[in-house]
């Protein structure tokens, strides 16, 4: 005897759109803050080391010529390979949807690269504003993307497979895979340029390395806001009976 499949409701239907619609609006808030840092040209933030040290090979014929978004999907596309590698038979289908969020991730980035791309940084006093602009702004992103309780990014999705398997904390872990990023990045630019890039790799990554997790446990515990914001059910229908009634009444 076939069993029935109940369809979820039309209220889960809608709290997951909603919730997806305010991870979409956190990843651009993250993303935000990784261009202001790549603008500021004193480092970027530890995710976009690699990518920004290959865009910039390829912009001079060195690589392919990729966006630093396109560059990300890639590393993100390793990130999850990664996790199957280290999980192997624990490695839930579930999150192969970190492909999608580590999509939208680096399009974003591309889409906020070219928002600011007006913004020149050509002193000192001016970079460090945007570093620690790009740095704040980063955290919060950061913040609100956790909070929303969906699937994790590729960032943080490799070092927790690895906390799984190794019984190490997550924070311990997360740390050597950042130094392990920074160092990749570094090895890049020797590779590519045969000496440190500092715009890439600067005072402004450790900056970032220290100051990002900073504002995320700062903000953490303040967030009772954006949880009730994440409860909260959008009447959709209502809107749409409201627009259709009020472009109904217009044309008569």
């Amino acid at each position: 005897m076939i069993k029935s499949v109940s369809l979820p409701s039309k209220v889960q239907f809608i709290q997951f759109s909603w919730q997806h619609i305010l991870l979409l609006a956190s990843l651009y808030v993250m993303t935000l803050g990784v261009a202001l840092c790549v603008r500021s040209n004193l480092g970027s933030s530890v995710i976009s080391s690699i990518p920004m040290a290959f865009s910039i090979a390829g912009q001079q014929g060195l690589a392919p010529s990729l966006t630093i978004g396109g560059y990300t999907n890639i590393m993100n596309m390793i990130l999850v390979v990664g996790q199957i590698l280290v999980l192997r038979r624990r490695f839930e289908p579930v999150q192969l949807f970190q492909l999608l969020i580590g999509f939208v991730f680096g399009a974003l980035i591309d889409v906020n690269m070219y928002i600011t791309s007006s913004l020149v940084c050509d002193t000192l006093p001016v970079q460090m504003m945007v570093q620690f602009a790009g740095c704040t702004v980063m955290g919060v992103g950061i913040a609100l993307e956790v909070r929303c309780g969906s699937i994790t990014m590729p960032g943080e999705g490799f070092p927790v497979a690895i906390s799984r398997v190794t019984g190490r904390q997550f924070p311990k872990v997360k740390i050597v895979v950042d130094v392990t990023l920074v160092a990749l990045a570094i090895s890049s630019c020797y590779y590519f340029w045969g000496a440190w890039q500092w715009n890439i790799i600067g005072i402004g990554t450790l900056f970032a390395m220290f100051y990002v997790g900073y504002i995320v446990k700062l903000l953490n515990p303040r967030m009772g806001w954006f949880d009730r914001l994440l409860g909260y059910r959008p009447g959709f229908r209502r809107y749409l009976y409201g627009l259709a009634r009020y472009i109904h009444n217009r044309n008569q």
